[in-house]
């Protein structure tokens, strides 16, 4: 059975998709990228960005009933693969233990001009 989860706390979705879905407790959350849900806004920095992925990717954790702690994969999406080091520095500060499965790759440009758009496997 599947289940569309859907928060105010982190970006309405841009195109025809939901934020995530779950189905038989594994939550897939669509690429988040680094917008401000309150306002809009997108931060300046890959340090900035990243944090703003991430808690987007958090909030749509929480309303399905997860943490961080569930994550057990993530593709990372990048403009200019320089920010590898700049990222992942900000990355380990969301995952700390039992860190998931991941890939990280260097695209041509991604939706809005951002630098990094992050998306999420979670389970319970």
């Amino acid at each position: 059975m599947k289940k569309v989860i859907a928060t105010s706390n982190a970006p309405k979705a841009v195109g025809p998709y939901s934020q995530a879905i779950e189905v038989n407790g594994t939550l897939y959350i669509s690429g988040q990228i680094p917008v401000v849900p309150a306002d809009g806004s997108v931060p300046e920095s890959i340090e900035e960005q990243t944090r703003q992925s991430l808690k987007n990717i958090g909030a749509i954790l929480e309303e399905a009933g997860m943490s961080y702690g569930n994550v057990v994969k993530t593709t990372v999406l990048l403009d200019d693969i320089r920010n590898f080091a700049a990222a992942n520095a900000v990355y380990a500060e969301f995952f700390t233990e039992d860190k998931p499965a991941r890939a990280c790759f260097q695209v041509a440009a991604l939706p809005m001009g951002v630098k990094i758009e992050i998306e999420a496997i979670a389970v319970r």
